[in-house]
């Protein structure tokens, strides 16, 4: 791999009302702006030779996909180790309420009702970017959800996780090189081994 392009989904249908979605069973497509996004992306990439796409399992990173490459012959990979954070008892509630639990609890505890920890979906990501890298295709378009994508973000510009994010626009492309990528992913395998918050 040489190039890879990272983006977050459109706008979807629980994201647009502030509600969490973890469970890539349940339906949760793009809203009308949400398809318009996507379609911008498409546009956005067009002058882009794009070898693969990796989604992750959920309809609206894959709906984005389809939209953003209408008309276009790129194959697809589904990742699950690229999914949304699962959020337990959090699921389908309202997001501001999940991430004030998140701001108040350490990066090793797991949502209640079975859900993720922070770190453990840190792991979980890395390991989806190292298969990345491990791929023989030269650009990689990965469409799929604002925490992968804001991790990486931030470790290239030598930030760690911290217990709050900014935002990743949505269907916004982020363009990287392998050795960004490889540098982030082992800033965030560093921080895994002893995971805390960054301050700030």
């Amino acid at each position: 791999m040489v190039t890879i392009i990272l983006a977050r989904h459109g706008e979807s249908e629980l994201s647009v009302v502030g509600r969490t979605n973890g469970d890539p069973g349940l339906a949760c497509g793009l809203t009308e702006t949400g398809r318009s996004q996507a379609r911008r992306l498409g546009e956005l990439l067009a002058p882009d030779q794009i070898d693969l796409c990796v989604v992750s399992e959920f309809q609206r990173a894959r709906e984005t996909a389809d939209l953003a490459l209408e008309g276009r012959d790129v194959p697809r990979l589904v990742v699950a180790d690229l999914n949304d954070i699962r959020f337990g008892d959090f699921e389908g509630m309202a997001l501001d309420d999940y991430r004030a639990w998140a701001h108040a609890h350490g990066p090793e505890e797991p949502a209640p009702g079975g859900g993720d920890s922070r770190a453990e979906t840190v792991r979980r990501y890395t390991r989806a970017y190292r298969a990345i890298l491990a791929r023989p295709e030269r650009t990689i378009l990965v469409i799929a959800h604002g925490l992968p994508v804001r991790y990486v973000l931030d470790a290239i510009s030598g930030r760690s996780p911290a217990a709050a994010v900014e935002q990743v626009p949505y269907a916004d492309p982020f363009r990287l090189g392998a050795d960004e990528l490889v540098a982030a992913v082992q800033r965030l395998d560093t921080w895994t081994a002893r995971p805390a918050w960054a301050s700030g």
